[in-house]
């Protein structure tokens, strides 16, 4: 025990310098927030963000992990920001969704958060004002995009200014034992990514898609012999039971968030672009497209079409590439990439997610 005592002392003594140099953080960061106030900058900055954990990531020596000191660094410059502005985010809630959990993770404990029904109306509460920034999912690992985002995306005037990507870690809740589930509620993503655990496990339930994990795990307090498939945060916030736990079929499941705003992100040290564009009815007009991102050395990691909705068989693509709007060699790219095009729009340039 004296051993241990003279340990804690020493942690003791770590704690105040550490709470000393947190306050001076503190300090630097308001009179950041008064400079940028009176000359009208946005007080998130993506780009700066990005360059701060990339720094500490090749810093840090251990013992703490990366993702520790993800997660301490995230909520130190969250409690900073805080003082400078609280921002605003809105996400397709209610409170315990993934979106919900995206959302903290990018901004951290200190800002303010507004729950909305749909994808639509998280986008709509930023262009409306009542949010500084809107988090919606954009694709799954296993099960591809979200097309409601991908629609959304098309129209809005917002840039995407970050992006998230968040291990998904399906969960069946419920106040019953498993024999006695008759019904299964979740949003259609986790009801797919789920589908041969449920066929296996609970092939006589009946399957019922909600707007939100949340609110199937509402429905899962209220009907009787029903479970949500949701996250282990939902079952900690609405108090139900876990009953199987990692019931995903795919173990590498992950699902990717934007952040879109009103604001233009810098460059970071590392960063990618997403853009969307129709082309001409011509021979060979997409092969020629994607064969100047080739030439040009520009690697491009995501390639998607969706109808446009607007006349039948064409199509609107969705394109992720390395690199920032700003680079020389991105502009040059894009001017000959819009030559071949009907519409070409570009979402925005951001840093890539580090996790």
């Amino acid at each position: 025990m004296k051993k241990i005592n003279n340990i804690r002392k020493k942690i003791n003594v770590i704690d105040k310098k550490v709470l000393q140099l947190l306050n001076e953080r503190a300090k630097e960061t308001v009179e950041i927030g008064k400079l940028k106030n009176s000359s009208g900058k946005a007080v998130y900055v993506p780009s700066r963000e990005a360059d701060i954990l990339n720094s500490l990531y090749k810093t840090n020596n251990g013992p703490l992990s990366r993702e520790q000191v993800n997660n301490i660094f995230k909520e130190i410059i969250s409690s900073c920001r805080s003082l400078e502005s609280k921002i605003r985010i809105s996400y397709l809630g209610p409170q315990g969704t993934f979106s919900h959990q995206a959302a903290v993770k990018k901004f951290g404990l200190s800002a303010e958060y507004i729950p909305c029904e749909t994808i639509t109306d998280v986008i709509l509460a930023v262009e409306k004002n009542t949010a500084d920034f809107a988090v919606i999912p954009v694709e799954n690992s296993t099960e591809g995009s979200i097309n409601m985002s991908l629609d959304m995306l098309v129209d809005t005037n917002l840039n995407v200014v970050s992006e998230i990507n968040l291990k998904v870690q399906q969960c069946l809740l419920s106040k019953y034992k498993m024999s006695d589930i008759k019904t299964v509620y979740s949003h259609q993503q986790p009801l797919a990514q789920c589908g041969m655990w449920l066929r296996k496990n609970l092939p006589n339930a009946k399957v019922v898609a909600v707007n939100s994990t949340a609110e199937a795990s509402m429905l899962a307090c209220k009907n009787k012999n029903s479970a949500a498939i949701a996250s282990q945060v939902a079952s900690e916030i609405y108090n139900l039971d876990i009953i199987a736990k990692s019931i995903e079929d795919s173990r590498n499941n992950w699902t990717r968030f934007f952040v879109l705003g009103n604001i233009f992100t810098s460059q970071s040290k590392k960063d990618k672009t997403s853009i969307i564009f129709t082309i001409k009815d011509k021979v060979s007009t997409l092969y020629h497209i994607l064969s100047i991102f080739s030439k040009a050395g520009v690697n491009l990691t995501k390639v998607e079409s969706r109808p446009t909705k607007k006349r039948a068989w064409e199509y609107i693509f969705f394109i992720d590439f390395n690199g920032h709007i700003n680079d020389k060699k991105i502009t040059k790219v894009l001017d000959k990439v819009k030559n071949n095009t009907l519409f070409l729009k570009v979402l925005g340039s951001y840093p890539q997610a580090a996790d």
